[in-house]
């Protein structure tokens, strides 16, 4: 049973070292570990089960445990994902996930603590001694359950009227390791697949079904719970009887953390900061504040 996870990270763990078309680069910096990999053709991808893209993947400590790390670390991690958007053009911020379930609700919180400014143009814009804001449009769409329309096909409608040069979506994730949960961020220009964190994939948002750059930001919060036990006992290969310990009926279980309501509103905080700071160069996490109250 292959071991799921959404972070390159731990899918480069899985492949051998010497992979042809996998580029790795690490460094401390602002104390996270940074790592950046890139899957530069299709065998590599397939190895990896990822597409091809480049993954910026940002280490720091436990959200949970710090109170004040996250608006301190905003700006650093603002600056890993202002070289993957186009300088110019309206931006558009998708917050994916259901809201109404704590370990999915990291997209819909953080679009709520990204600066929509689209509508401030002109006189006004100038007048509030906001010149240098960028166009930025938030959208949180639900989930199909809840609208009966596709995530995608709500973002892909939504760009197709305002033309955005951009879309940022941002999605909980899901990693194969309890260690990594409300500490990791991920980064990507390959885009993300919706509901992917809690088992649940849709219509995959990327440059190939969007027509324009996709940038994918996610936090894991979840662990699978057959990943979870091959972890704690990689030698021990699931058999059958075993798996319907873990997965009762055949319903898939995913594991998450006692304080996963404070691991989301520290986490969707930061996301939304750091996006705060790479789109606008100009303000800082304290104007921010003080706009969004």
């Amino acid at each position: 049973m292959q071991m799921r996870t959404d972070l390159a990270l731990e899918a480069r763990e899985f492949v051998d070292e010497e992979q042809k078309g996998v580029a790795v680069k690490e460094e401390n910096r602002h104390g996270m570990k940074i790592s950046e990999i890139r899957i530069l053709n299709e065998e590599a991808s397939r190895q990896m089960n990822k597409p091809i893209g480049t993954y910026i993947t940002a280490e720091l400590e436990p959200l949970t445990d710090n109170l004040r790390d996250g608006d301190g670390k905003a700006e650093y991690i603002g600056e890993l994902i202002t070289p993957l958007i186009p300088e110019e053009g309206t931006v558009l911020v998708a917050g994916l996930g259901n809201e109404t379930i704590t370990p999915d609700a990291l997209g819909p919180k953080s679009a709520g603590n990204v600066l929509a400014t689209r509508h401030i143009s002109g006189e006004l814009k100038r007048s509030l001694g906001l010149s240098g804001l960028r166009s930025v449009a938030v959208l949180a769409p639900g989930v199909l359950g809840q609208t009966g329309i596709e995530t995608g096909e709500l973002i892909k409608s939504v760009a197709a009227r305002i033309k955005p040069c951009a879309v940022i979506a941002i999605d909980a994730l899901a990693s194969r390791s309890l260690s990594r949960l409300g500490c990791t961020i991920q980064i990507s220009d390959s885009g993300i697949s919706p509901g992917s964190g809690v088992g649940n994939h849709r219509l995959s948002l990327s440059r190939k079904t969007m027509g324009i750059p996709v940038i994918g930001i996610g936090v894991p919060t979840v662990v699978d719970a057959q990943t979870l036990a091959l972890e704690l006992i990689p030698e021990a290969e699931l058999s059958y009887p075993q798996r319907g310990l873990v997965s009762p009926r055949g319903e898939q279980m995913i594991v998450t953390p006692r304080e996963i309501d404070l691991l989301i509103e520290r986490a969707s905080r930061l996301v939304g900061m750091s996006l705060n700071c790479a789109l606008h160069k100009d303000l800082s996490v304290d104007d921010f504040c003080m706009l969004l109250s």
